[in-house]
């Protein structure tokens, strides 16, 4: 029985022939019919724009773990692949194709057209992250991958939307919302972030009407002056209680507006004490004007210009405006002074472009009901979040029962399955009677709104009163809600859903805690009564050396391909399990690796974010540029690929093993493969052997916890 492998130990050679084995085996394969007691995990889904960082190698691998363990322990595993048709940023990367190549608009293609450009797109590079799954070893069971756009998921999300329409719990209303100017659509709280950038800081002065004075303010956005309803003071502000109730002017727009009194908009401790009041854009302002029963005027379109509301203005890009309307109010006196300041500023996480609030028309979800039912599922351990400290930021969001903005302005995704139509009540009920595939009511604007499971015929109600279908598509997060269930197969009973669902595990990120997994836990028990999963384990977070989130854009994001590339997929794994510890953070050193003699250059703070600086390696003197995006006048420099010799431990280590197996199997001359009796092995033998029962004890031990650390110590 002996048998000789290679001396050396070639992760690639290595990769390739499992890789093939497995899928010659087709090992990965769940069976639902098996006796076997089940175990399932979906995939976090990654954006079909994405390619394979280091998050997706660490969560990755650690369900791969759970899904070998649970395998080789009997159980029928079932980890279901897929990817996700990521809206915003699918669109917003085709978008920018089209108009680089062909200098196009989406509007200049028309829906359709992007759509099918979109769908194009996605066929030729959407398999790419899961190709790179499988090159990491994944164990998914590959007949089973999903697409949130495929038939499958669609009918998952259309039985949704019917049903919560037909329920109460979806409405639409004018709410003010993050407005991304260049993708123009409104974007989730969790979908931005904030960022420190230079700013202004303007004081003018209003009039008063009666002439008997000025009330002065503050801005950091003078264009917004434009579509002010009314200046805020304290109550009990000696300077301005007489003034309660008097009118002043706003110079630019002509128009008159009150002095109000408003204890929770101003604090008469900073700056002048009065603060203007534009209820259509800011948010602080919007429960001011709700407070007390003022205008809201929206003075944007949804490029960021302004609307016509704005006079002469109108059209004018809101920065471009800004320093206009600073001039006009310079000329006529009503201008004091500007300070350099730094202001805090929401990004859209798509385009990077700032927020602007927004009062717009929009679809949601109202979540009183639902996310009470979700905090039961965590609060009486139904569901199990581990670590445990992240059950508190699961119910705090959730506690705040803020309804859920579920249209974007986008044409790639779930259209919005509902018809407007302006007829008589008494037509609706005589065309629509006994029609349970379709429910109607009332729309705010007049008319009625028509819900379908399937698409609706333009003329249902005749050719005299067509249907008007509404242009907008669900928010992403709204299709990947229902990934537990829409990936087995509901809203049909199948096997899949019968044997798998509830699902075992999810593993994931802090940062969609908020975002994805308790949208999972309110649609999952809203559409089957039951949990989506059982566990939720919270992954953590890989930093850089210096505790910065890695990035391409700091120069300091590692390439998980570079790293199988360098040193094996097994050393990735290797290590991504060793620092999956649960003080959730892990810090790993990053190094350029020079592109002229392979060398590891350690990155340094001062690196990060740097565009033209040349380095040179310390061993062969030649300069590089660090890894990094960099502009096209730069292309003289060779850029470096990421590296970090924290995965020398891996390539050890399955060095090690392969050694030790070679080293077995070339010893085995005569030896025939049978039963091993305790009384015929020698003392040395059964203590090897204990020694392997202990380790596969505590490793089972180790990942009941989650503890995937502890688990390579005891390897």
């Amino acid at each position: 029985m002996a048998t000789e492998l290679p001396k050396a130990f070639e992760p690639r050679e290595a990769q390739k022939s499992c890789l093939e084995l497995w899928t010659k085996l087709d090992i990965f394969t769940a069976k639902p019919s098996q006796g076997k007691p089940p175990f399932s995990m979906v995939i976090p889904p990654p954006n079909v724009t994405g390619a394979l960082h280091l998050g997706h190698a660490l969560n990755n691998t650690l369900q791969d773990i759970l899904a070998r363990q649970h395998r080789a322990r009997g159980f029928d595993t079932c980890w279901i692949p897929g990817t996700d048709h990521a809206g915003i940023a699918t669109q917003a990367v085709v978008e920018k194709r089209v108009r680089d190549l062909e200098g196009k608009t989406r509007h200049d293609l028309g829906r359709e057209e992007l759509v099918k450009r979109i769908w194009e797109w996605k066929d030729q590079y959407g398999s790419r992250i899961l190709e790179q799954l499988r090159g990491m070893g994944c164990s998914c069971d590959w007949s089973r991958t999903r697409f949130t756009l495929d038939s499958t998921c669609a009918a998952a999300v259309r039985r949704t939307f019917f049903n919560l329409f037909k329920d109460g719990h979806i409405y639409r209303g004018k709410r003010l919302v993050n407005w991304d100017t260049q993708l123009q659509t409104s974007v989730a709280d969790d979908e931005t972030f904030v960022e420190t950038v230079k700013g202004g800081f303007w004081t003018f002065r209003y009039p008063l009407v009666d002439g008997s004075g000025h009330i002065r303010f503050s801005t950091t956005r003078p264009e917004t002056m434009l579509g002010d309803v009314a200046i805020a003071v304290h109550p009990e502000d000696e300077r301005y209680k007489s003034w309660i109730g008097k009118l002043v002017k706003v110079p630019l727009a002509g128009r008159e507006i009150p002095i109000i009194a408003d204890a929770l908009l101003v604090d008469p401790e900073l700056g002048t004490g009065a603060v203007k009041v534009t209820p259509a854009h800011d948010r602080n302002d919007h429960a001011c004007g709700q407070r007390n029963n003022l205008p809201m005027l929206n003075i944007l379109n949804p490029d960021g210009t302004l609307n016509n509301l704005c006079g002469k203005y109108g059209g004018l890009d809101r920065y471009v405006a800004r320093e206009k309307v600073v001039e006009d109010m310079e000329a006529l006196g009503f201008f004091e002074g500007r300070e350099d300041r730094d202001i805090e500023l929401a990004h859209s996480d798509r385009s990077k472009s700032p927020i602007e609030p927004l009062l717009s028309d929009q679809w949601f979800i109202n979540m009183a009901e639902l996310a009470e039912k979700a905090m039961d599922a965590v609060r009486d351990g139904r569901v199990k979040i581990a670590p445990t400290r992240y059950a508190t930021t699961y119910l705090d969001w959730l506690g705040e029962k803020r309804d859920w903005c579920i249209s974007r302005q986008l044409w790639w995704g779930h259209q919005i399955p509902v018809w407007h139509v302006r007829c008589d009540k008494a037509l609706m009920e005589a065309k629509l009677a006994g029609r349970a595939d379709i429910f109607w009511r009332e729309a705010p604007e007049g008319g009625f709104h028509l819900c379908g499971i399937e698409d609706l015929d333009e003329n249902i109600l005749g050719p005299q009163h067509p249907l008007v279908r509404d242009g907008d598509v669900l928010d992403t997060w709204f299709s990947s809600a229902l990934w537990p269930e829409s990936t087995l197969g509901w809203p049909e009973k199948t096997d899949d859903l019968g044997k798998y669902y509830p699902t075992s595990v999810l593993s994931t990120s802090r940062d969609i805690i908020t975002l994805w997994v308790a949208r999972m836990v309110i649609c999952g028990l809203y559409n089957t009564g039951h949990i989506p999963f059982h566990q939720v384990y919270i992954h953590p977070k890989i930093t850089d050396g210096f505790g910065e989130t890695m990035s391409k854009s700091k120069g300091n994001g590692v390439d998980p391909l570079d790293i199988i590339e360098r040193y094996g997929p097994d050393a990735l794994r290797f290590q991504m399990a060793m620092m999956a510890t649960e003080t959730q953070d892990a810090r790993m050193p990053v190094s350029n690796v020079c592109p002229h003699c392979d060398a590891l250059v350690p990155v340094k703070q001062e690196h990060m974010y740097m565009r033209t600086k040349k380095l040179a390696c310390p061993g062969c003197k030649k300069t590089f540029r660090p890894g990094g995006p960099w502009p096209a006048a730069d292309a003289e420099l060779i850029t470096a690929k990421q590296a970090s010799d924290r995965f020398e431990q891996g390539r050890n280590f399955a060095t090690k093993v392969w050694n030790a197996t070679r080293f077995c199997l070339i010893n085995l001359e005569g030896y025939t493969h049978g039963e091993l009796k305790q009384a015929d092995l020698a003392l040395e033998d059964r203590w090897i052997l204990s020694r392997l029962a202990g380790a596969i004890q505590g490793i089972d031990q180790a990942l009941a916890q989650f503890r995937f650390s502890e688990t390579i110590k005891l390897l």
